[in-house]
């Protein structure tokens, strides 16, 4: 009887030294688990701090360099698209342009300094300025308004979609405001990479995009900042395609139109800024190759929102996209 309880212990105790043995694999196992997890965990952060922006490097680079090398305490800006960004950035010039465009309202009490083709340069002189920040297309101009004075100027592109992303990440860089700056890109690149995967595999139209001046109405080529969201939604604007117009703003040929034959027109139409939309359709009215059009004959002929299209703005780029994305995925 000793015998079987000696035996009977021996085997409770092996059971025990394994049960325990089981226990510390277990909880072995656990711990490298965890620990690979947030390895994992670590590398998918550091992944999406290093997003692909698709900013041009070199170009941000170079126009980065052009700025002061001491970041100023008094800066004004004569561009709107700027003074959105500047807004976005949380960063509050001394003076902003003054024009028709929308300036954010949170800087309603910040000094007007004139048009931005001509500022008023005693009033900027009257803020002691330390920098000013203009856009790229106006450079000439203000350069000569600036000269004589004792005032650093730098300047970035607003034309296009792509100058938007560039310009912004100069400015969120320089300023020190980069949480800021990469929440705003991660959006706009995600709207990009959303609308991108919606069209693949579409047909998407051919395209002609039309604004109205003062005298008359014009062709926009992919220079034009309605021209760079089509270009970046990947559909064909004869303007380029088609018309090889070198200007962003051509005169219409429609004898050459006809021949091109784009399956959509966008029109961007406001009597604020030239000729509105009653307009456009008299045009269209007085000259029936207009009706000879494809985008005529299927009702494809859309007049945008100037507010959200005339007018380059990082703000208004989500809506942008969106908007143009629907009409070639309906």
């Amino acid at each position: 009887m000793k015998k079987f309880a000696c035996v009977g212990l021996i085997a409770l105790s092996l059971a025990l030294f394994g049960c325990a043995e089981q226990e510390e694999k277990v909880k072995s196992e656990d711990s490298v688990e965890v620990e690979t997890q947030e390895q994992e965990a670590d590398g998918s952060t550091a992944e999406a701090d290093v997003f692909e922006d698709g900013v041009d490097e070199e170009k941000f680079q170079k126009l980065l360099a052009a700025f002061p090398a001491k970041v100023p305490d008094k800066i004004a800006t004569t561009s709107v698209p700027l003074t959105e960004m500047l807004h976005l950035l949380d960063i509050t010039p001394i003076g902003v342009p003054t024009s028709s465009n929308p300036i954010p309202t949170y800087f309603d009490a910040v000094t007007r300094i004139g048009s931005p083709m001509a500022p008023d340069l005693e009033v900027i002189s009257s803020l002691q300025t330390e920098l000013i920040i203009g856009a790229s297309s106006l450079q000439d101009s203000l350069d000569k308004a600036l000269n004589g004075m004792n005032l650093q100027a730098a300047y970035l592109p607003t034309d296009s979609f792509e100058d938007l992303k560039l310009s912004f990440k100069v400015l969120g860089t320089y300023f020190g405001k980069e949480d800021k700056l990469n929440e705003v890109l991660q959006n706009i690149v995600g709207k990009e990479q959303e609308l991108a995967k919606l069209a693949q595999g579409k047909e998407l139209p051919s395209v002609m995009l039309v604004i109205g001046t003062s005298d008359d109405f014009m062709v926009m080529n992919d220079k034009s900042y309605l021209g760079s969201l089509v270009e970046k939604l990947g559909a064909d604007n004869i303007a380029k395609s088609v018309l090889k117009t070198e200007s962003t703003y051509s005169a219409i040929n429609l004898e050459e139109i006809v021949v091109a034959d784009p399956d959509m027109i966008f029109v961007l139409a406001s009597g604020d800024h030239g000729a509105n939309e009653d307009k456009f359709k008299q045009e269209v009215a007085k000259n029936s190759a207009w009706k000879q059009l494809s985008a005529y004959k299927n009702d494809k002929i859309h007049i945008l929102d100037y507010s959200i299209f005339g007018v380059t703005s990082i703000t208004n780029i989500d809506t942008a996209l969106t908007t143009i994305a629907d009409y070639f995925l309906e």
